[in-house]
């Protein structure tokens, strides 16, 4: 892939390379090879070819690599060549216009089980207007064959009530006004909280409560989409998220919380993009997480009126995982790099939080459903990196990133799990709700460790 070219002569425009600009806006001409993209890909290891290597071969027109690798199909949508490239390319945008390059030349997936999740769940979207996460897993088994991958996690979590086993449609509602929006904050808890990440929906109402924190949950929202839609179906990316923020102005509030990382980053990026549009970009609310809410909304004097049991001695690193942050043009992150709006609140609580250098990686969850062995990895060595600093536990603010920490640590063989638990359950604990702290939803059981610290009943 070397230019042999003269320097003083201008490379052509490649057709590809002009596909890519007039679909995403992207010139990838602006890329000069520094490599940031690659080196700090979480995936790096698993593609054929690397990201820079990628834009190059877009530079010069060469579809054979640029269509036809693995890497584009594996990216997990991190964002953070994105947040890092020096040129401002949104590098991950590139990547997902040529997965969707390829399908419309013909070109048969590098990664199929990627390309059946799309349209597995896009599909399940469009049916039911939200996600129902135990029929997509089971429609991948089906299309993928592997009716056994996974089958001991589903059944814990189906044993645990954390996966309805009927849908449940999203009703299609207009947006009319809502009694006491003025005064209250928009809660919308994402498809997983009504789900899989049960526990984090219970602790974040009830730590609102013992805060004083009115949250209404307008009737109507829909799912944003996730990654599926934004590699798959870039429209249906946008007006999802539009949609439900329409949903929230029409009804009169002016802040809607998102404790879901996946679906924050969804809805403040649709917001973002739109600002540029000619249509509705529902600029009159505040997208924020359930972490700068608390921050914006509660005083620390009432916070910390409010602690009946102080967290004290307790050993705890928090994990952001990528999509809170980034890119932080889109979210507004000041440190997108290392952030500490989640320490401070479980400083706040009594927890002893350590300092690491793994808030924002990766765990890989795009690939949850397609290449669980990718995020076993990666999950596994974020677990290692918290035991070597001293951790007793990780304190995470993201469903996707909770179920593969938690759940999937009885298949990386971990001879001592360690507890994984939302910033919510702590402070539920904290503020003496036990019960709605739902520490018996985690697949690893952190009461062992909570009595052990004086923080729950011995019986």
């Amino acid at each position: 892939m070397t230019d042999q070219r003269p320097a003083d002569q201008e490379p052509p425009v490649s057709s590809l390379a002009q596909r890519v600009q007039d679909e995403t806006g992207q010139n990838v001409f602006l890329c000069y090879q520094c490599v940031k993209c690659t080196s700090g890909c979480p995936l790096a290891e698993f593609f054929d070819w690397q990201p820079n290597q990628i834009m190059r071969a877009v530079q010069l027109g060469d579809s054979d690599i640029a269509l036809g690798a693995e890497t584009t199909w594996l990216c997990a949508a991190c964002q953070t060549c994105t947040t890092r490239c020096p040129q401002g390319i949104d590098v991950g945008a590139v990547m997902e216009f040529l997965t969707r390059e390829a399908l419309a030349q013909g070109r048969k997936p590098a990664v199929p089980e990627v390309a059946k999740f799309n349209s597995a769940f896009m599909r399940e979207v469009r049916i039911w207007r939200r996600a129902y996460e135990l029929g997509l897993m089971a429609e991948m088994k089906l299309r993928t064959g592997r009716l056994t991958q996974d089958i001991d996690l589903g059944l814990r979590m189906l044993r645990k009530r954390k996966m309805p086993l009927l849908p449940k449609a999203a009703p299609r509602k207009r947006p009319r006004p809502v009694s006491g929006a003025a005064d209250a904050v928009a809660y919308y808890p994402g498809c997983s909280l009504h789900s899989t990440a049960t526990e984090f929906d219970t602790s974040v109402r009830a730590v609102a409560g013992a805060l004083d924190l009115e949250l209404i949950e307008p009737e109507g929202w829909v799912c944003c989409g996730s990654s599926a839609a934004h590699r798959a179906d870039p429209e249906a990316g946008r007006q999802l998220p539009l949609e439900n923020l329409e949903l929230v102005e029409g009804s009169g509030f002016g802040e809607v919380t998102m404790p879901c990382a996946s679906c924050f980053s969804r809805h403040k990026i649709a917001q973002y993009e739109a600002r540029d549009g000619d249509g509705p970009s529902a600029e009159g609310v505040r997208v924020s997480t359930f972490i700068e809410t608390i921050t914006r909304h509660v005083e620390p004097e009432l916070l910390a009126e409010r602690v009946e049991r102080p967290l004290t001695g307790l050993r705890a690193v928090c994990y952001y995982g990528c999509l809170l942050t980034r890119p932080p043009e889109a979210t507004g992150a000041e440190h997108p790099e290392n952030p500490v709006d989640m320490d401070r609140l479980m400083s706040a609580v009594g927890v002893d939080v350590l300092d690491w250098s793994y808030k924002t990686a990766c765990c890989g969850a795009a690939n949850s459903l397609t290449r669980p062995d990718i995020v076993l990895q990666l999950s596994g060595e974020l677990i290692e990196h918290a035991r070597a600093v001293g951790a007793e536990a990780i304190v995470v603010a993201c469903p996707l990133c909770h179920l593969n920490l938690d759940a999937r640590q009885t298949q990386m063989k971990k001879a001592e799990p360690l507890p994984v638990l939302y910033f919510t359950q702590l402070m539920a604990l904290a503020l003496g709700l036990p019960e709605e702290a739902a520490l018996h939803k985690n697949l690893v059981d952190p009461q062992p460790l909570m009595r052990q610290k004086g923080f729950l009943p011995l019986h």
